[in-house]
């Protein structure tokens, strides 16, 4: 990784004035143009951020305590089950649990028919993946609009008007905004992935999220910052790249706002700013796939290890998936009790178990496990099929996955802007009351979103 310019925390310090608050809420926007008067609401994520780190006065976040100030924000945020980024970004914008929207990883889990390891496929089309209504759904029925810029498990979403892809089309719109103001060439956008920084990738859909704002202004705009996350996996929870990548996210905000205020917006606009889940940190590395090895469950076949059971890891949790029916009966009890009984898993959990986390059952969907492990605190799930099972890790490194009671796992959560009063903290919540209390302000429904919103921080 490269690291973080000095510019980026100056860049934090040029912000000037403070989100506006606006008192009554005007009738939703019947189009997604800078001519409507409706209400607009920026969800912005920061991914990885820990609640307990905007309690650190080390932290250079000078934008996201100016919102704190200005609105509302939690003491910590509950993610669902799994604390992994896909699965509580929709959440973030469905109101419901893994058990119904059927998002379990960073993209659709697939078994291969030749026993080969598991494969998770990020490009899969929304339709395929999310199982539950999003806002932008609601949004398209009432003939509203929704940008986006680097969302998750929302590939070629029909309801999206203004997209802008973790991996950008050059072809698209925004896009061709953005090369057209040179900020970005063609060429650079082929290769967006190929060989560039984290945080170059968070300046360019900074960009991307100022021109859909302001040029397009759709009703909802979707905005997720990355390489807090990337940064924390690599040198550890909170560790002083961690911090570096916070305070450039947080110049990033600065520069959104600094926009929607030049372009005479902010008397509209409400920002959340919330993340997918915490982090924290590891010392020991378990390699789950190296007890199947070792019992015989996966064999090499032509240079490739084959097998009816495979684990997926990912940090705090790995889901282990028995391809074969007919096996499952007798796999599943004697890998619960080998798993149960190894360094570092704090527990094993069976289909029946996991509804008590909120997670699909394997009748329901393909994308549940007949497994769920659950690792020790300084413990992480990791691929790999080289013994030994267990590896010390120095130094330490950060994940997430964990159950989302553990303190580490909490999650940011900010609201400020046009809608929202001077609540100031609201104590623990839930990340299922985000969609329901953006739906309330944009005018919407999400019917299965059984939390309240959170109407303790909406003006009257």
């Amino acid at each position: 990784m490269r690291k973080i310019p000095l510019l980026t925390f100056l860049l934090a310090a040029l912000l000037t004035g403070s989100v506006a608050a606006h008192d009554a809420a005007s009738p939703p926007a019947d189009d997604g143009t800078a001519a409507g008067r409706g209400p607009i609401v920026v969800l912005i994520t920061i991914d990885g951020f820990p609640a307990r780190a905007l309690n650190d006065p080390r932290l250079p976040m000078p934008t996201l305590r100016k919102l704190q100030a200005a609105g509302a924000y939690a003491q910590g945020m509950q993610p669902i089950n799994p604390a992994v980024t896909w699965p509580n970004h929709t959440t973030l914008i469905t109101g419901v649990t893994a058990a119904e929207h059927h998002v379990m990883a960073n993209g659709l889990i697939t078994l291969p028919a030749d026993g080969s390891q598991l494969e998770v496929k990020p490009w899969t089309p929304k339709d395929q993946l999310v199982h539950a209504r999003t806002l932008y759904d609601a949004l398209a029925a009432q003939g509203m609009s929704t940008g986006q810029v680097d969302w998750v498990a929302i590939y070629g979403a029909q309801n999206v008007r203004w997209p802008f892809a973790e991996r950008p089309d050059p072809d698209s719109a925004i896009a061709q905004d953005l090369i057209a103001q040179g900020l970005v060439t063609r060429q650079q956008l082929a290769d967006f992935n190929d060989d560039s920084s984290p945080a170059w990738h968070d300046q360019i859909w900074t960009d991307a999220a100022i021109d859909i704002l302001t040029r397009h202004t759709p009703n909802l705009l979707l905005f997720h910052l990355l390489q807090t996350d990337t940064l924390q996996h690599e040198y550890g929870a909170l560790s002083p790249a961690a911090y570096a990548a916070l305070a450039y996210a947080d110049s990033c905000i600065a520069r959104l706002i600094d926009a929607a205020r030049s372009a005479g917006l902010l008397d509209r606009i409400t920002f959340v700013i919330a993340s997918d889940h915490g982090f924290t940190d590891y010392t020991h590395s378990i390699r789950p796939n190296v007890a199947l090895v070792q019992q015989g469950l996966l064999q090499m076949q032509n240079g490739t290890y084959r097998g009816d059971a495979w684990i997926l890891p990912e940090g705090g949790e790995a889901s282990l998936f028995v391809r074969n029916p007919a096996r499952r009966a007798a796999l599943v009890p004697k890998l619960k009790a080998y798993f149960e009984a190894q360094p570092g898993v704090a527990a094993v959990y069976t289909p029946e178990q996991m509804q008590t986390l909120n997670l699909p059952a394997p009748a329901a969907t393909d994308q549940a496990p007949q497994l769920y492990l659950v690792a020790k605190p300084g413990y992480a799930f990791q691929d790999g099929v080289d013994a030994p099972l267990v590896k010390d890790v120095d130094p330490a490194r950060g994940a997430h996955g964990y159950l989302n009671t553990d303190p580490d796992m909490q999650a940011l959560f900010i609201a400020s802007g046009a809608h929202i009063r001077k609540a100031g903290n609201l104590g623990q919540i839930t990340n299922l009351r985000v969609a329901p209390t953006i739906a309330k302000i944009l005018g919407v429904t999400l019917p299965a979103a059984k939390q309240p919103p959170l109407t303790q921080l909406l003006q009257p």
